[in-house]
């Protein structure tokens, strides 16, 4: 799991605890892997590669993650590492799959907002959203370098399946 250490993301605790349960549930165990920078990346995903039996490599959403996606993509692609990403982008860059929020539709969801702030409302007299609109995205060209099966039933669940 690729992170950045706690006091540069504040918001580490729900990834890293929910990503916990889930995988002591299934038995899984888990290395948290602190980034604070592009070669902390490439060792995180070297040093999975030459550790014995296949891992995979989960990204957790992060703006300095974000910016190295490409990087991110190619390593985890050199080092042929099943890795799930955040967002959509990452997937459409040749990453495996991704899960997350649709940045578009909160931004869709962020204009009205901006819109009430700018009339003159008060952002602390407005309600908390949550995001309404996640995306699932496979790309199967990676899926086959990897000679990785993707199950018929993760398929058809998928939002879009990249060819």
């Amino acid at each position: 799991m690729l992170v950045y250490p706690e006091n540069e993301q504040p918001d580490r605790a729900f990834f890293v605890n929910s990503f916990e349960e889930a995988a002591n549930s299934l038995g899984i165990g888990i290395v948290k892997s602190e980034i604070n920078n592009l070669q902390d990346i490439e060792a995180a995903f070297a040093n999975l590669a030459g550790s014995g039996p296949p891992g995979a490599v989960v990204v957790t959403p992060h703006a300095s993650l974000a910016n190295h996606s490409r990087e991110i993509v190619a390593f985890a692609d050199r080092y042929q590492i099943t890795t799930s990403y955040p967002y959509r982008y990452y997937a459409a860059q040749g990453g495996l799959m991704s899960y997350g929020v649709n940045n578009i539709s909160l931004f869709k969801q962020a204009a009205p907002y901006v819109d009430k702030i700018l009339r003159g409302a008060k952002p602390s007299d407005l309600p908390v959203q949550q995001p309404t609109r996640f995306d699932f995205v496979i790309n199967m060209k990676t899926a086959k370098a990897l000679k990785l099966s993707i199950a018929p039933g993760l398929l058809v669940s998928a939002d879009e399946v990249i060819e």
